[in-house]
């Protein structure tokens, strides 16, 4: 059986009709890192002994009549920060590249609990405190759309990971859009959820008030399948939420999309940005409009604010997350990170406090603006992923999360789906961003408009197997 092209969803309809095993699949997935990530580096490791072990265990599961859904079976990579029973966890850091976990990050574990089988840890920019992937430890991820440049990040391994079809689908975190920005850089999927609905216990931090854990996948279908499977209430996690009801992400992409109330910003998320990507977002929100949607022209106001207060309290808490190894272990550190870490210890108190009352103060006055509309369009994207070759990781952070990060202050729910290609062939981010808890409404519009262009089906150009 060959793998290029399939989906979560098409695999786990083989599984469920017994014309593939778990077995088999997690197999052909191997085979393919073999031969890829050597040229990729997506992965940090390759967990083969444990993968072989879990994906036994499921095919003997479902022989027995104990099929646990959709993702039974399916090859999930997980970016290293989350902690994973018995298979180290490094952070993408050399001070950590021995430290193994004694139990699984509670959204790794809900993976386990539906079946799925950790195929290895994706690499990552070090701490998850950049937007290159550039990793003076484990080496630079590479983008599979042009080798020569970054894949985007922190979470760029695992968008890597999937581009190149090692996996069927991804965690990634996202404080600033780490998610989203590779997800747009390696034209896969990417969701960041509303904050509190998937759980940050056993993750490492960044920033205590703007991580986000997300899911990550070759289409929205899949993405809305990894979601069901890690949301829900964590009373160990202080930012989880509980919520009355649960809701079935992947029966959402089905919604209609008629009669949604859709905002496009006139202000800031279109300032300096290429032509191609202004005409692939507003060719989308045409579509989306001759669907029936109502679009409108609007100001999203003081977006700049939310983009400052979110770079205070995310390098003011890095900072302090990673206080001891900054000060004891410096030299062990990338250069860009201490870089931007030195700028969180200078952040005042008085600042961080103000930014902090910015962020209460903007949660009210964005649920009001998505009270009126359901939901916002933007680029992902300000620009192409840059050339590894002489990349500046501190201003490539300041750049890649100039449209995303202002949905991290007040934990937005957002997603990234491919919406068209520069002229350099590499994809084109469409960010859609709706009220907190309104993932629905991402999933049914992304759907939609996936099913109406031919984004998902093109891939880059990579070895086929024999």
């Amino acid at each position: 059986m060959r793998i290029e092209g399939m989906t979560l969803a098409e695999a786990a309809e083989e599984i469920s009709s017994g014309n593939l095993s778990p077995v088999e699949l997690v197999e052909l997935f191997l085979q393919h890192i073999a031969r890829r990530n050597p040229v990729i580096n997506a992965f940090i490791t390759v967990a083969e002994r444990e993968a072989r072990r879990d994906a036994k265990e499921s095919e003997d599961l479902i022989k027995r009549g104990k099929y646990l859904g959709p993702l039974h079976g399916i090859p999930i990579a997980v970016k290293d920060i989350f902690d994973t029973a018995g298979v180290r966890t490094t952070g993408g850091s050399k001070i950590l590249a021995d430290n193994v976990p004694s139990k699984d990050a509670v959204a790794v574990r809900k993976l386990r609990e539906h079946g799925a089988v950790i195929i290895g840890k994706t690499n990552l920019h070090e701490w998850a405190v950049g937007a290159t992937n550039i990793n003076p430890h484990f080496g630079t991820t590479r983008n599979p759309w042009d080798l020569n440049r970054v894949p985007g990040g922190s979470s760029g391994g695992s968008a890597a990971a999937l581009a190149a079809e090692m996996c069927l689908g991804a965690l990634g975190t996202d404080t600033g859009g780490s998610v989203r920005i590779p997800a747009s850089a390696c034209g896969v999927v990417g969701l960041k959820p509303t904050r509190g609905l998937v759980s940050l216990t056993g993750v490492m931090p960044f920033s205590w008030s703007l991580d986000h854990v997300g899911p990550m996948a070759l289409n929205v279908e899949d993405c809305a399948m990894l979601l069901d499977g890690i949301s829900g209430y964590d009373p160990d996690d202080p930012e989880s939420v509980p919520r009355p009801t649960t809701e079935n992400y992947q029966d959402s992409i089905h919604r209609p999309v008629e009669g949604l109330r859709i905002a496009i910003p006139n202000n800031y998320f279109f300032e300096s940005i290429p032509e191609e990507t202004t005409r692939a977002v507003h060719n989308a929100v045409k579509a989306l409009e001759k669907s029936g949607a109502h679009v409108s022209d609007v100001s999203y106001p003081d977006v700049e604010e939310d983009e400052r207060a979110g770079v205070l309290i995310r390098l003011a808490e890095g900072a302090t997350a990673h206080y001891h190894a900054l000060i004891e272990r410096k030299a062990e550190i990338g250069r860009d990170v201490v870089e931007r870490l030195e700028k969180g210890l200078q952040v005042s108190v008085e600042e961080y406090a103000v930014a902090r009352r910015m962020q209460a103060r903007k949660a009210r006055l964005r649920a009001q603006f998505f009270e009126e509309f359901d939901l916002l369009v933007t680029p992902t994207l300000p620009t192409e992923p840059p050339p590894i070759l002489g990349a500046d990781s501190v201003r490539e952070a300041g750049e890649l999360t100039k449209l995303t990060s202002p949905f991290n202050l007040v934990g937005l729910p957002a997603i990234s789906v491919s919406c068209g290609f520069s002229p350099n062939g590499l994809p084109i981010g469409l960010q859609l961003v709706a009220g907190n808890w309104k993932e629905s409404n991402l999933f049914s519009t992304a759907q939609f408009y996936e099913e109406a262009t031919d984004w998902k089906s093109r891939r880059p150009n990579l070895p086929k197997d024999d």
